[in-house]
């Protein structure tokens, strides 16, 4: 598998598929604000009428394009190797070489979507943010069981918790993400990664 297959879900031949992964490439490149109804239909390849037909609008789909992201990404963790390493420190940190090995190409092939969603809309679009916050959030309660099992006594007397180090780890992420938009320079992600991987090393047993 290429680093391109894990970063695109396979694209559906039904026209709601479509619009739903052309809303995964469009608004990752343009932005939310930027993109149209008429951009989605040109990449997805489908008229305004099909548009209407599986969704009121453009928020509509930004919100069901947020539980797309969520549903393939989640599938893609879900099956990776790193699961299959001996001790919960080698799986959260088999975690973040994954992460890692993902970083290739212009961001908008690597960045997050429901991360670029989320800076645009937090204000304004409620339904947006809320879907937005499922997905980071429960994507960050994925490292929670490994990352309790394998923390020092040490770094627990000094107030680190599971759940807080989970955020954490996808703060870094969609930290270096922005930065990474702001230079143009994929390298910042994974300078971030290996900063976090030997702060984890440090905490985790």
């Amino acid at each position: 598998m290429s680093k391109r297959d894990t970063q695109r879900p396979t694209r559906r031949g039904t026209a709601r598929g479509k619009l739903l992964e052309a809303a995964v490439d469009v608004i990752r490149t343009k932005g939310y604000t930027a993109t149209t109804v008429d951009d989605l239909c040109a990449a997805a390849g489908v008229t305004k009428g099909a548009f209407f037909h599986h969704f009121d609008s453009k928020e509509h789909l930004a919100v069901e394009a947020a539980g797309h992201w969520s549903t393939t990404t989640s599938a893609l963790f879900a099956a990776a190797d790193y699961h299959l390493l001996a001790t919960p420190k080698q799986r959260v940190l088999g975690y973040i070489d994954l992460r890692a090995s993902l970083i290739d190409g212009p961001p908008e092939t690597f960045t997050c979507l429901v991360g670029t969603m989320t800076q645009e809309t937090f204000a304004t679009h409620d339904a947006i943010r809320d879907a937005c916050a499922d997905s980071i959030f429960d994507h960050a309660a994925t490292l929670e069981a490994d990352l309790d099992a394998a923390l020092t006594e040490t770094a627990r007397v000094d107030g680190i918790d599971a759940a807080g180090l989970a955020r954490h780890a996808q703060a870094v992420l969609q930290g270096s993400f922005v930065l990474a938009k702001a230079a143009n320079d994929s390298s910042i992600v994974t300078e971030s990664l290996a900063h976090l991987r030997r702060y984890l090393d440090h905490v985790l047993v």
